[in-house]
């Protein structure tokens, strides 16, 4: 992307990519060499710049740190065999990330800054994007409010940043789930269809109760009733009852994955019956029972798939078992290919990084 967009950038004289073992990655845990930094002050957008990676100097009485004003989204690059390297449905995440600012009554990013900031630092760190099947550069594009007030409103100023991180391949082993019966992820009217910081810090208490228990995540239940899936951990569910893939419909608290929009486009384009519903708890369980249940899988931007082989409800423990040709193989592949511009694109889902 072309435009009058203006960035300085202010190389980092020492890269530590030759410290990092690319084989043997932990999710999230090392960053590249720069981050894109934007500041919001006196209501305009100013001053985007790329730096050396570094920690921020915030005062303690920041108003993120007290009210939460806290955004971010997820997103990877890929590069191909030929060393093109894309963004995978980049205006998609623009579009949610102003959705999430405007529910926490924080400034919307204009689009030249959010995708040129994202372009402009993915070249400077195209040694951190690996090509190979499953490698991507995990781009961490986040706003936080930077007001030095403690009063009980929302901030005047703001940063946004966009920090990378090299991702390998995900191998996430068995998942088994605890249905939630008490806790949910997000109420009616709430903010749980934005990517808000606070969404996943409440999610830790019960995921901790659930691995406690000895499972690995927990699958959310409505807030009114507890007896509709909505999510699986921070990650959009999938079940196939019999052919048919199904999973909750999007709200104000359920979270609009690309990754689910993604996948129920390429599961209607390759003929596989898809249904998007309520659908509670004592459904799958009954599918479960009755041999109809054939697979469950998570679905987001980290692990792109997940399946997960059991789950566990009011004392009732069901395992799936392990069958070929799920559809979540198949559709992780077809996905995992079009990212890797190992197959055609015919979604325009594909952005090239100039």
């Amino acid at each position: 992307m072309h435009n009058n967009l203006v960035i300085s950038v202010n190389k980092n004289p020492q890269s530590k990519i030759d410290s990092v073992d690319f084989g043997n990655l932990n999710f999230g845990a090392i960053f590249s060499d720069h981050m894109f930094v934007c500041d919001y002050l006196e209501g305009q957008w100013r001053h985007p710049k790329i730096v050396p990676y570094q920690p921020l100097s915030v005062d303690p009485s920041s108003r993120v740190f007290h009210y939460g004003q806290a955004i971010f989204e997820g997103m990877k690059a890929f590069k191909d065999e030929q060393d093109q390297i894309f963004l995978f449905r980049p205006e998609d995440n623009f579009v949610r990330f102003n959705k999430s600012a405007k529910r926490l009554a924080m400034p919307e990013i204009p689009k030249e800054i959010f995708i040129e900031g994202l372009n402009a630092l993915v070249r400077l760190e195209e040694q951190w994007v690996k090509s190979g099947m499953g490698l991507s550069l995990y781009l961490r594009p986040f706003m936080i409010a930077t007001d030095t007030a403690i009063s009980a409103a929302p901030s005047n100023n703001y940063k946004f940043i966009i920090i990378t991180s090299p991702a390998g391949v995900y191998y996430p082993g068995e998942v088994r789930v605890l249905i939630a019966e008490k806790f949910s992820r997000a109420a009616d009217g709430g903010v749980g269809s934005a990517k808000a910081a606070g969404n996943y810090a409440a999610q830790f208490y019960p995921t901790v109760l659930a691995q406690q228990r000895g499972f690995q995540q927990v699958i959310w239940t409505d807030s009114n009733s507890h007896q509709f899936v909505e999510e699986a951990g921070t990650m959009n569910v999938f079940f196939r009852i019999g052919d048919t893939l199904l999973t909750a419909p999007i709200s104000d608290h359920i979270l609009d994955g690309i990754t689910r929009r993604s996948i129920l486009q390429l599961a209607e384009d390759m003929g596989i019956p898809t249904e998007v519903r309520r659908i509670s708890v004592e459904e799958i369980k009954a599918a479960a029972r009755n041999g109809q249940l054939k697979e469950i899988f998570g679905a987001g931007t980290a692990a792109v798939i997940n399946p997960i082989c059991g789950f566990e409800h009011a004392n009732e423990a069901f395992e799936l078992k392990m069958i070929e040709n799920s559809y979540a193989t198949i559709l992780k592949k077809k996905l995992t290919h079009i990212q890797h511009n190992c197959a055609e694109d015919p979604y325009q889902w594909r952005q090239l990084v100039p």
